[in-house]
């Protein structure tokens, strides 16, 4: 086998396992999106057909406009959205500014059982939301939060991974910045806002994303703590709406709100990828 041969088979090789795992993962979505445009007994047909059919703006305006009428009278797509949109945004501000605040109070304040604090936190890693489920569910019912925004995204906004990644970056600002700021004046909320919290924009960015997207598929906090149909997030919704008795399935309904479920984290990765990339990648602050 000469080098030339070698050469192209290594150039060859690694866009063919790329295109596999494109369309391995792609095509579930197309199946999805492909249904989503078709009518009930469409979908019911065996073999279903494999290209879009003519419901696609029926559908798809129904499903964000009205919600589904079988089994679970869902709320439209429009109002589960906004219900996700909200959980999302306050649990990755909220995760964000919590882990930046104790991560800093960590790294730059000498205080009493600092470690001790910092070593609790990190504990929290081996104690996800699923285990301690019971007990937080306890404490947001004697609070009265159940069916209430707050109730869905305080207990998710303590993140112990999030205050480890900024305690490891800001371990890394050198000392002489520290003494520099303080010669200057600067205080510790000015060197906070001024020195600390800018030079973490690509983390952050980069953690935006990973909350976002973590915030947005919470599936069994909501499922618990919300009895109201008004309130579900839409992945809840989508489940809930595919029926398990005798009453028949929209499902051209599920699969218009399972890719309209898609489109704002898409959207969010898209918008923010290079800062997403830079903020896991760049080791040069």
């Amino acid at each position: 086998m000469n080098a030339q041969t070698l050469g192209g088979r290594t150039q060859w090789l690694p866009h063919a396992v790329l295109l596999i795992g494109v369309f391995i993962t792609a095509f579930p979505l197309y199946i999805t999106f492909v249904a989503s445009t078709l009518q009930p007994q469409d979908i019911a047909q065996l073999p279903m057909q494999m290209y879009p059919g003519s419901h696609f703006l029926d559908n798809y305006s129904t499903a964000f406009s009205k919600g589904s009428a079988g089994t679970y009278l869902s709320p439209p797509a429009m109002t589960l959205l906004l219900n996700s949109l909200i959980v999302a945004l306050v649990v990755t501000f909220g995760k964000i500014a919590v882990s930046l605040i104790s991560a800093y109070a960590v790294v730059f304040f000498r205080f009493p059982g600092r470690m001790i604090f910092f070593w609790m936190i990190f504990i929290t890693l081996m104690l996800p939301v699923e285990v301690r489920i019971l007990p937080t569910y306890q404490v947001v019912t004697d609070l009265k939060l159940i069916n209430s925004y707050a109730g869905l995204t305080l207990p998710l906004i303590a993140s112990a991974t999030a205050t480890l990644l900024f305690r490891q970056f800001f371990m890394t600002i050198p000392d002489e910045l520290v003494e520099a700021a303080k010669i200057d004046g600067a205080g510790p909320l000015r060197f906070f806002k001024d020195v600390v919290v800018p030079l973490s924009r690509t983390n952050i960015a980069a953690l935006f994303v990973i909350l976002f997207i973590y915030g947005w598929n919470q599936y069994l906090w909501p499922l618990l703590i919300t009895t109201s149909n008004s309130l579900d997030v839409i992945v809840v919704a989508i489940k809930k709406m595919i029926g398990t008795g005798a009453e028949p399935t929209d499902w051209h309904i599920v699969m218009s709100t399972t890719i309209l479920a898609l489109i704002p984290p898409v959207l969010v990765i898209i918008a923010m990828q290079k800062s997403f990339v830079k903020g896991l990648t760049d080791t040069e602050k």
